[in-house]
């Protein structure tokens, strides 16, 4: 385990709880905690099993973290089940999937005197430090088996391409059992020796201007975030909270986890311009649990338009008035390689195909899934090239810079054409001021492939809302469109904020929804309910 070398004797986590002062606690003193937890664990029998760690935010985790790597133990951070809307059947699901020996939380494990490393022996470089289950099916949960030498080496790549931002600072908000959040806020900071603040994912939620108030009063030189976070912040913050903030310090600002639009980049510019924000600090990433956390990143928002008829037909072709895409920079210490997802034929320059990958931060597997193992990361080429890692992402490469278009699995083939769900449900958000988060899925009936938009109402007539979505998208994309309108907040996401479309569609057909409107097109009612 690297980070026990690297524990740093003045560097602090700083949790700003919801109500009341802050809690303060240096790296330092979260170790010997660990260590205490580990001897704990040890007396438990538990090292060489696994464990549930449900904590809610604060730093009583990332002890029992730490706790778990110092003692063998496999740790496996879910969602507080009393914080988190259904997370009690999900953490079932995944205590029986890793076969759990226990699940802890607050006040679990008693604290007590450091003991020290006595006869530690450090973990061989290929055993499975922790598993991160992905935010995918609920029904069919799959842990991450991420190893001690993949862990290291993206904590060294984050080290190398953030170290000197980070060292000034660190604030985020991210939930700490999501790999984002994980690896990018709490773990790098331990390696790094940074000083991390954080607050709550609810905290930011309810008053998104508390995550740049930290950022402000902190000075930090970094923060991470995904997409909907900066742009829940720049249509959130009010002027009157604008006036006290100063982003001038900020140097680094992460943003990654999901599709990452344009729009939302130039709106936090714009809106943060007087705080300081330097736009320069953007830092567009791409990356997934299963290759630890980080893949590929850009310095700087680079924005290129391509045309949307031949990214339709898998092309990309530069064009100033085409889809804008966001640049992910160039591979990080990773092979990336572009394959055919069907034929796995590797793609040249400019062709749309599968994201695969290959290098030390790809995790070991899927615990106790050789099937899904072999599968996803044990890929190879039809010229015989691999393993590699199926990332299940749709992109493509171009003067060494990777854009990212979407998920395989996500896209909606209409009449041959390639539509990509997250450029129509950002058409219909655009459509209408009464308009809030969508979900796009396809739905197959007798051959013939139906778009389905399910779309957030937040104000006004539910007719005209309804009116103006379905203009917009026949405008734009020329197909025929069934619409369902439903409350605020009832677009399920992941916790780093993904739209969860796989699981809307499911809702959807099992007639689990509760539509304020919806026009269906012809042959899609018969699918709900079937």
């Amino acid at each position: 385990m690297i980070l026990h070398e690297r524990i740093s004797a003045t560097a602090t986590f700083t949790f700003q709880p919801d109500t009341g002062p802050a809690a303060r606690i240096t790296h330092a003193e979260l170790a010997a905690q660990a260590r205490a937890a580990a001897r704990w664990f040890t007396e438990q029998g538990l090292p060489g099993r696994a464990v549930l760690l449900a904590y809610p935010p604060g730093t009583e985790f990332t002890a029992a973290f730490l706790g778990c790597l110092y003692a063998g133990v496999l740790a496996i951070p879910v969602p507080d089940p009393a914080g988190a809307r259904l997370a009690e059947a999900r953490l079932d699901r995944i205590r029986r999937d890793a076969s759990a020996a226990a699940v802890l939380g607050p006040g679990s494990v008693p604290s007590g005197p450091d003991p020290g490393l006595g006869r530690w022996t450090p973990p061989a470089p290929g055993e499975t430090a922790y598993l991160q289950y992905t935010s995918g099916s609920t029904s069919e949960p799959r842990g991450v088996a991420v190893t001690h030498d993949a862990l290291h080496h993206n904590l060294a790549t984050l080290d190398r391409l953030f170290g000197p931002a980070a060292r000034r600072g660190m604030v985020g908000w991210l939930p700490h059992h999501h790999d984002m959040g994980l690896v990018g806020l709490h773990l790098s900071a331990l390696y790094l020796g940074a000083d991390l603040t954080f607050c709550s994912p609810a905290a930011f939620i309810t008053r998104p201007a508390r995550w740049l108030r930290l950022l402000t009063s902190s000075r930090a030189g970094l923060t991470v975030a995904p997409d909907f976070g900066y742009a829940w912040a720049a249509r959130r913050v009010t002027d009157e909270q604008l006036a006290g903030l100063d982003l001038s310090g900020l140097s680094v600002a992460i943003t990654g986890a999901e599709p990452i639009r344009p729009a939302t980049l130039d709106a936090f510019t714009q809106r943060f311009a007087a705080t300081g924000f330097d736009p320069g600090a953007w830092h567009p990433c791409y990356g997934l649990a299963e290759a630890t956390l980080l893949a590929s990143c850009s310095r700087g928002a680079a924005v290129r338009g391509f045309a949307t008829e031949h990214l339709e037909s898998h092309r990309a072709v530069p064009s100033a008035t085409g889809t804008p895409l966001v640049s992910c920079g160039s591979p990080v210490d990773l092979e990336m390689r572009i394959v055919d997802p069907r034929s796995h034929a590797p793609l040249p320059d400019g062709r749309v195909g599968e994201i695969w990958l290959s290098g030390s931060s790809v995790a070991g597997g899927y615990h106790g899934n050789p099937a899904a193992t072999e599968e996803v990361f044990h890929a190879h080429t039809s010229d015989g090239d691999g393993p590699y890692l199926r990332t299940g992402d749709l992109g493509f490469r171009l003067d060494g810079e990777l854009y990212v278009t979407g998920r395989h699995g996500d896209l909606i083939i209409v009449n041959g054409r390639n539509l990509y769900p997250q450029d129509l449900e950002h058409a219909a958000h655009e459509a209408h001021t009464g308009a809030g988060a969508a979900a796009a899925f396809g739905l197959s009936r007798a051959d013939t492939e139906h778009v389905v938009l399910i779309q957030e109402l937040h104000h006004g007539p539910p007719d005209a809302v309804a009116a103006s979505v379905l203009r917009r998208v026949s405008r734009e994309f020329g197909v025929p469109v069934s619409l369902v309108l439903l409350t605020r907040g009832a677009i399920r996401r992941t916790t780093s904020g993904k739209v969860r479309r796989r699981h809307m569609r499911e809702l959807f057909l099992r007639g689990e929804l509760r539509p304020l409107h919806q026009a269906l097109q012809p042959g899609v009612s018969e699918l709900v309910g079937a």
